[in-house]
């Protein structure tokens, strides 16, 4: 045989034992080790991205400066949660609320940059509870920061906050037997506008917005108007919950990210006993009409987000969505076992992955490490399913030693908010 031919069949050896490679780490676990600092972590790899970028475009470097607004009862603790994760490998400062505000800054008040603990800034991330007020975060965050939100959709969004609010909302107190369907079959005997926590009841998403919760799209369409015009201007991804995989897919892109980087675990999630399995059309129809506001931002964006599906290419965006659900499962597997199960708190041994329970009433669920795991896997499956409230304050420890100040005093913030719905006396609970 020619030396030519001989070295062609050679290449194409190899070339076939490179393919045989591909797809056994395609369709198995592969650990990698990411050493960043004093970080490792192991996550799943995919191979190949279904769409990749087109060949004109150069690759972008990966965004870096992210404000995701998490709004309540949207899945948000989740993304949440994946930006954490993002910002320890990569070392970046995620703002984090002064202890005044507990794990969220200082809501329901107007969000300030005050409310921001010293030893988080200036941030290069911000991803916990606020109310959304433009200026504060544009003084806050840096020039180029992507602002992100979620909404879900106003009937499963508003039983969400019926169920988890219970103990905490007076106008979900007062109603008998805690009655979903009496609450909406008569809300004004229920409802005051102004008391605390008062917005959970009515037109929470435009409430977390900035925008004025009492305003009905019935009375005043532009007053929608106006807010839609308002979240378009400084939002370049409203992610819709019922969509989450093909909205991480639309994010990562957004941010130059890897489908990697937005695997996640789904975290703060009910127990079935503690919801509707499903919501009558006649209940679903009455919550749409309470929160007539929340309703026509939910069908403006979802039909925005569709838009941009078709944009990026929906056959596309499907293939990719369907890539992170097999690499999710993967990796669930491999933290939390062959058949990994949200767990009710009481059954979880690992005490950092205990999730925060809002009453008696409602079973929050999370996941548990297998017994005996140890190393840099084990840390990154602990960070994949840790609750809000402890990686909060794992990173505000982690910052504060980073930065030097552990032993520099607190500043007191004049007019202290009134004390977040976590610091409800445990007395009250159950009644």
């Amino acid at each position: 045989m020619p030396p030519i031919l001989q070295h062609v069949q050679q290449a194409t050896k190899m070339m076939s034992r490179r393919k045989i490679l591909l797809l056994v780490l395609g369709c198995s676990t592969v650990s990698l080790l990411i050493h960043q600092g004093a970080q490792l972590s192991w996550y799943p790899k995919l191979f190949p991205l279904s769409c990749p970028p087109l060949r004109d475009s150069p690759p972008r470097p990966k965004h870096m400066t992210v404000a995701f607004l998490k709004t309540h009862k949207t899945a948000g603790t989740t993304v949440q949660n994946i930006l954490f994760r993002f910002a320890e490998r990569h070392n970046l400062t995620v703002a984090l609320p002064h202890p005044s505000c507990e794990h969220q800054f200082c809501y329901p008040r107007n969000f300030s940059a005050h409310f921001v603990h010293p030893a988080t800034r200036p941030p290069h991330m911000l991803a916990s509870h606020l109310r959304f007020d433009r200026a504060e975060l544009e003084r806050l965050m840096p020039p180029g920061t992507v602002y992100v939100t979620i909404l879900r959709e106003p009937a499963a969004m508003f039983e969400s906050l019926f169920s988890y609010y219970n103990q905490y909302c007076p106008a979900f107190r007062r109603v008998p037997n805690a009655s979903l369907e009496a609450f909406l079959r008569a809300p004004e005997a229920y409802y005051r506008a102004g008391e605390h926590f008062a917005m959970f009841a009515h037109n929470t998403l435009a409430y977390d917005l900035g925008g004025d919760n009492e305003r009905s799209p019935r009375d005043d369409a532009a007053y929608l108007a106006g807010l839609i015009r308002q979240v378009e201007e400084v939002f370049s991804l409203v992610m819709i919950a019922e969509y989450f995989d093909e909205s991480l897919v639309l994010l990562r892109r957004l941010l130059a990210w890897d489908l990697d980087d937005v695997l996640y675990a789904k975290l703060n999630a009910r127990a079935a006993s503690s919801r509707l399995a499903a919501i009558p059309a006649a209940l679903a129809r009455a919550a749409r009409a309470w929160n007539a506001l929340d309703a026509g931002l939910y069908d403006h964006f979802n039909a925005t987000f569709w838009r941009r599906v078709a944009s990026a290419g929906r056959a596309c965006v499907e293939r990719e969505a369907r890539e992170l659900r097999e690499a999710r499962e993967r990796l669930l597997r491999r933290c939390f076992g062959e058949e990994p199960v949200l767990r009710p708190a009481a059954q979880i041994r690992t005490k950092q992955l205990q999730p925060w329970q809002p009453s008696r009433k409602v079973d929050i669920m999370g996941y548990d490490l297998p017994s005996g795991g140890a190393g840099p896997a084990t840390e990154a499956c602990l960070k994949l399913a840790m609750p809000e409230v402890q990686y909060s304050s794992y990173l505000l420890r982690k910052q504060k030693r980073r930065g030097g100040v552990r032993a520099r005093p607190e500043p007191v913030l004049d007019n202290p908010p009134p004390r977040p719905i976590r610091a409800l006396p445990r007395g009250l609970q159950g009644h």
